[in-house]
């Protein structure tokens, strides 16, 4: 199961919460999220463990607790959405935006 943890503070390291989630089962895979340009830490990230009833007792048991100053938000992880493409019209005329087609001259 995909685990996501936020309200990371930014001191959390990888090791951290690869400790605190072992405690719970084994932990496949821990991965912070970091600003591509300065590697600081956008807050939070998610850890993989393969058996899900470990994963749901890390859950339960990490939710709001206090690491480094901060109570961490721990749920499942919901898969991702692209949803940008809905909101800015993916750059095409098509979009209903003022591209200078017969749709901008018309009045409502």
């Amino acid at each position: 199961m995909n685990i996501f943890v936020g309200n990371l503070s930014n001191d959390v390291q990888e090791e951290d919460l690869m400790n605190l989630f072992s405690e719970f089962g084994q932990v496949k895979e821990v991965k912070i999220i970091r600003d591509m340009f300065s590697q600081q830490t956008k807050g939070f990230g998610f850890v993989e463990m393969p058996g899900l009833a470990d994963a749901q007792k890390a859950i339960n048991g990490l939710n709001t607790k206090e690491v480094k100053g901060k109570k961490l938000v721990v749920n499942e992880a919901r898969p991702k959405t692209d949803s940008r493409k809905r909101f800015n019209g993916g750059g095409g005329r098509s979009s209903g935006g003022s591209g200078g087609g017969q749709n901008s001259r018309r009045r409502y």
